[in-house]
């Protein structure tokens, strides 16, 4: 029987072309022919020099990685008994991998309820292609057929959001009611039979029934097996491999929990996220399903953190952190204004909110590895005036 996830219950180069080349070019052949007339010369350098230093700054040295602070964070991510697999890369360049306790990085593993933000993924690119209308297609327009005949008239209000965000408004299916649902002759009507506790667009109510319903209306929608669109539109652009996982009793793929993907397959998605949804210059999510996915749409009754269409969303040092967790601690951050990707898989069998796992988790991104791409503070010594240290962030 699967366990169910009840945690969340998160210019290419900057040496293009000056600006200022065309402005420099005409300004410098007058003051070239100028030289030979001093006081002119002299008032038309000066003028370029003031002109030049108010409207040009060069350009910053690309940040160099402080090293000694990722080798840190390593060491402290080593001595986690639940950890098995850590992946940093920054601007694609890979920083650390560690494969812990046996794991390997290439050998698939159960990402849990990661397995939401791949569906999220599935959603776009099945709307981008006209399989699905959109974000605001009635759930009951694919899935009329399997809603009884006595369920409540507000599941026709139900929306795809609605499933990606978590705000069905029907009671759900996760946590203490996992069993039942799974338990039941047909998962995909038992959810939409759940008894409305929020109206739909209402509260998180956090539910793998949410999601499932998802992969049975692409099923239903596209004509072919959830893993089947899986491997054509992620598994092949990405050159990942997807293996089958749980199905319901219909045969459906289960929506949002158990899917297996290895180490470094879930941080190429990750890695293909991080660049606006493309992949080696080929597209693979529409652009604008990276924005939709990551816009906060409502908050996690148990952490705070914010929610979009299958991640959650913190900041970390000013920087937005866009991530996806599963049970037991399988973990993707992304944070593109600093080019990061970040992975982390974990003993599947043991809750990532005990002790704080997710916590120790969490900090060692916003306290080890983003410190590490970030500008070291000016030295201020000699100056003539001091301001108050800030507060360190504390462990997330």
């Amino acid at each position: 029987m699967a366990c169910e996830d009840v945690a969340p219950p998160e210019c290419p180069s900057i040496f293009g072309s000056c600006p200022t080349a065309t402005w420099m070019s005409e300004p410098f052949m007058h003051l070239l022919s100028s030289l030979a007339r001093p006081r002119a010369g002299l008032a038309l350098l000066l003028a370029l020099t003031l002109a030049f230093g108010a409207s040009a700054q060069p350009a910053a040295p690309p940040l160099t990685p402080d090293r000694t602070l990722i080798e840190e964070t390593v060491e402290r991510a080593e001595a986690l008994p639940n950890l098995r697999s850590l992946i940093v890369s920054h601007n694609g360049t890979v920083l650390a991998e560690r494969a812990l306790q046996g794991a390997r990085l290439d050998r698939p593993t159960n990402i849990k309820s990661a397995s939401k933000t791949i569906m999220s993924a599935l959603v776009g690119i099945a709307i981008g292609r006209g399989v699905l209308q959109g974000t605001g297609q009635p759930i009951a327009s694919i899935l009329g057929p399997s809603i009884p005949s006595d369920a409540d008239a507000r599941i026709r209000q139900v929306t795809i959001g609605h499933l990606l965000s978590m705000q069905a408004g029907l009671e759900r299916t996760s946590g203490r009611n996992y069993g039942a649902w799974i338990g039941s002759g047909n998962w995909v009507r038992y959810a939409l039979s759940r008894p409305f506790v929020d109206e739909p667009g209402g509260r998180m109510l956090y539910s793998t029934g949410s999601t499932h319903l998802l992969s049975a209306a692409l099923t239903r929608a596209a004509k072919r097996n959830t893993l089947e669109l899986a491997r054509d539109w992620l598994g092949e652009p990405l050159e990942i491999t997807i293996a089958p996982w749980t199905r319901d009793p219909q045969g459906i793929f289960l929506g949002g929990n158990e899917m297996a993907l290895s180490p470094r397959a879930l941080h190429r998605f990750g890695e293909m996220y991080r660049m606006g949804g493309t992949i080696d210059g080929k597209r693979v999510v529409p652009e604008n399903w990276i924005s939709e996915s990551w816009t906060p749409r409502t908050s996690s009754p148990f952490t705070g953190d914010r929610y979009g269409y299958g991640w959650f969303l913190r900041e970390m040092h000013g920087h937005q952190a866009y991530y996806a967790w599963g049970f037991g601690g399988q973990m993707l951050y992304v944070i593109p204004s600093l080019g990061l990707t970040v992975t982390m898989t974990s003993d599947s069998t043991e809750p990532s909110r005990e002790d704080n796992y997710v916590g120790q988790l969490h900090a060692l991104v916003a306290d080890g590895i983003v410190p590490a791409l970030l500008p070291k503070p000016e030295d201020n010594t000699g100056s003539l005036g001091t301001s108050d240290p800030q507060p360190s962030e504390k462990p997330l």
